[in-house]
């Protein structure tokens, strides 16, 4: 079963006032002051999130082998660092881009993509902070279109829209007509990008079983079909919070399979390729892992 809204909301927490209230905090303190007062709050968002907290407990505890302390201790650090992602983003909504600095070790791979008239899909990840990426990378070359869960809180959405359109980004929300399908559709055949979340069902309930951190999991087919169908290239691509100032990017081309068969085998073989490389990162950054509810068949 692939997991939907029903067992991870995915909507940032808070509501409309409190959120234009750390936006307005955020044009006045730095936004450090906020991770120091996360020491404080993530304990309570531990105990009053017990669904959330035992998911990723259990995925310290099953996924990476961890004793019950070192686990407690890692979910800790899971959620203080998913304080600071989100924290983050209000930070740039406020004005403070100018604190963060990217680091793009493979931007020889990302660069040639703009370039080329060829549309293109970017896979994402629930790792680290992609939507980061969108607010501090400047481009003018190409539209980038990302798919986003349509049920965001309003003012977050607001400043997503405003920081986004900058930078040549527009959002697709996801819709139950599925008439998202056709906006990423002509996107790509202009030659646009196109960003979307390939851990995570979003509309489809297509998926693929996978070998994943010692277990199996769902993940969706969708993006690959789309690559296929189109014969567009997939890149993957994941954002992780190095230090509190820094950010690293990671971007892993996901071959087009060419080899004989279903168009089923082909796009499994491509999802895998992808599966493996969302395992490798994970493994190098177990705690930027932000999927709050239990993965695992």
């Amino acid at each position: 079963m692939v997991k939907k809204a029903k067992d991870w909301e995915g909507v940032t927490g808070g509501h409309t006032i409190g959120q234009k209230a750390l936006k307005l905090t955020f044009t006045i303190v730095n936004v450090r002051v906020g991770y120091a007062l996360l020491v404080f709050i993530v304990p309570f968002y531990m105990l009053f999130r017990r669904k959330g907290y035992l998911a990723i407990y259990r995925y310290f505890r099953k996924q990476h082998g961890y004793s019950p302390f070192r686990s407690f201790l890692k979910t800790y650090r899971n959620h203080f660092l998913f304080g600071q992602a989100l924290l983050d983003r209000f930070a740039v909504y406020a004005g403070q881009q100018d604190i963060f600095r990217v680091e793009n070790p493979d931007n020889h791979l990302f660069l040639p993509m703009l370039d080329d008239p060829q549309g293109c899909i970017i896979a994402t990840s629930h790792v680290g902070n992609p939507e980061l990426c969108g607010y501090l990378l400047k481009q003018t070359k190409k539209t980038i279109n990302c798919l986003i869960y349509g049920n965001e809180a309003k003012e977050v959405q607001r400043n997503r829209s405003r920081v986004l359109s900058r930078n040549n980004i527009r959002l697709v929300p996801v819709t139950d007509d599925m008439s998202h399908l056709f906006s990423i559709h002509d996107a790509l055949s202009k030659g646009e990008v196109v960003s979307m979340p390939c851990d995570r069902s979003f509309g489809s309930n297509k998926s693929i079983e996978c070998d994943f951190l010692r277990g199996k999991a769902d993940f969706p087919v969708g993006a690959f079909a789309l690559a296929l169908q189109m014969k567009v290239p997939v890149m993957a691509l994941f954002v992780l919070k190095i230090s509190a100032s820094l950010y690293r990017i990671h971007v892993v081309p996901i071959s087009l399979a060419d080899s004989e068969g279903t168009m089923r085998a082909k796009v499994g073989e491509m999802l895998r390729t992808y599966v493996r490389e969302l395992e490798r990162i994970v493994k190098m950054y177990p705690e930027q892992w932000f999927n709050f509810y239990d993965f695992w068949n």
